[in-house]
């Protein structure tokens, strides 16, 4: 029995550890030109962007990192409506140029959703608190969210 709990608990601690090993935010990369890059590649494809704001250093980040491309409902809704990047925050890298142009998100903590159109011009700011749900994100809170900034919620008329 010792020995099914120690197993347990060292296969625990390794999944602690692989999850704390995902990067998704680059502190080297320049996130204007991540976000023109991201703007062209959308109005190319006919999607928005979906700017995720945020850092490997915070949890919540990484949590929806992972939720976003691993959800069965949510993956496929980013990928067909959105070009999904990362943009980071951090102490090496604030990307202040960045932050002013998505309209300084950083004050509704992290990680925090910048819509941008299929310009490149932010249209929307969405604080992640009201998306979570226990340790993670409430699927139909995301995926409301989500659907309300398509490109095509957003261009049509009701």
């Amino acid at each position: 029995m010792k020995r099914i709990v120690l197993v347990l608990l060292l296969l625990a601690g390794i999944g602690a550890v692989s999850a704390q090993e995902r990067k998704y935010y680059n502190e080297d990369v320049d996130a204007m030109a991540q976000i023109q890059t991201a703007s062209m590649l959308a109005k190319q494809s006919g999607r928005y962007v979906l700017c995720q704001v945020g850092g490997n250093w915070c949890p919540w980040c990484i949590r929806f990192a992972d939720f976003a491309t691993t959800d069965s409902v949510i993956a496929p809704l980013i990928e067909r409506n959105f070009v999904y990047v990362h943009i980071n925050y951090s102490k090496a890298n604030k990307n202040p140029e960045a932050m002013k142009y998505l309209g300084n998100p950083a004050r509704f903590g992290f990680p925090v959703f910048v819509i941008l159109d299929e310009d490149g011009k932010p249209i929307h700011i969405q604080e992640s608190a009201s998306l979570e749900e226990g340790k993670s994100y409430d699927r139909k809170k995301v995926e409301n969210f989500l659907s309300l900034w398509t490109k095509k919620a957003v261009t049509t008329l009701k």
